[in-house]
């Protein structure tokens, strides 16, 4: 669906939001087998988000599938936020599988921030059901998310980013033998068709070899960039960087000396809201 970046733009609010809560990454710390296929749902190429089911009986939430977190959370009937109040919110009150605790938990994100209660319930993705996860059920949302087209978001970062400290939805698949491989992958098409994979790779959805590259640090899914080039000349991360891959963002994000080489490689300015929005490439500072 079209970004919750974009969407501010257009209704003349992003430089609010940008001046008050600047862009940063993710988080302020805090036998017998077939693999599950989850279809994504997208508008335009911005943001990709799937249909999961929390509680007994199921209670249907659409998420982001995001890497770049760890957490899973979902707007509660008692969050009297603006933001809650148009999308789908959580009542434990009707699930019989629902587990409360005394832990609240709050998450920052790259636009505002969400705080709330943790809890346990059966959460279902596809035809897998995980028993006994936590979530969080927000009582606060920042008034960004009233702009978004999700209902909430399934963190699949490591364990050690979950700001509650309990396992993400993914690795309680694995160790509850829910899956047979101790994988996921994502397929994201410019059309319909794209899917999260829980379990194994789907090879129908490739063509040619993969190339897998080394996790260097077990928390965002972070890796090593050699070197960013252009016609054969070094335009940012000369003696290598590191970066993390992230489905929960729709733009290129860097230090500003990284970015303003690729910017000036290609000869792009930033506009209004200092985001080179039509080529997807932000600025963080």
């Amino acid at each position: 669906m079209k970004s919750i970046r974009r969407t501010l733009q257009e209704h003349g609010l992003l430089q609010y939001f940008a001046a008050r809560e600047p862009l940063v990454n993710y988080m302020d710390v805090s036998g017998g087998f077939t693999f599950c296929v989850h279809p994504f749902g997208t508008n335009q190429q911005n943001e990709y988000f799937g249909t999961i089911s929390i509680g007994t009986p199921p209670q249907d939430f659409s998420v982001v599938f995001d890497t770049g977190s760890a957490n899973l959370w979902v707007p509660s009937v008692s969050c009297s936020s603006a933001a809650c109040t148009n999308h789908h919110r959580f009542n434990p009150h009707i699930s019989s599988s629902f587990q409360p605790s005394s832990q609240t938990v709050s998450i920052s994100y790259g636009t505002g921030s969400i705080s709330g209660d943790l809890a346990y319930d059966t959460v279902q993705v596809a035809n897998i059901a995980v028993q006994k996860q936590a979530l969080v059920l927000t009582e606060t949302e920042s008034i960004f998310l009233f702009y978004s087209h999700f209902d909430g978001i399934l963190g699949l970062g490591y364990p050690s980013l979950s700001v509650s400290g309990t396992p993400p939805v993914f690795d309680n698949m694995w160790s509850e033998e829910l899956i047979p491989e101790d994988i996921f992958s994502v397929y994201l098409s410019s059309g319909s068709g794209s899917v999260v994979v829980f379990g194994g790779i789907d090879d129908s959805l490739y063509t040619g070899n993969l190339h897998w590259v080394p996790v260097t640090e077990q928390k965002y899914w972070q890796i090593t960039i050699d070197r960013i080039t252009m016609n054969g000349q070094v335009v940012a991360c000369l003696e290598g960087c590191q970066s993390i891959v992230d489905t929960g963002t729709s733009v290129i994000a860097g230090h500003p000396g990284a970015i303003s080489g690729i910017q000036r490689a290609i000869g792009a300015t930033p506009d209004t809201y200092g985001l080179v929005t039509n080529l997807h490439i932000s600025l963080l500072t």
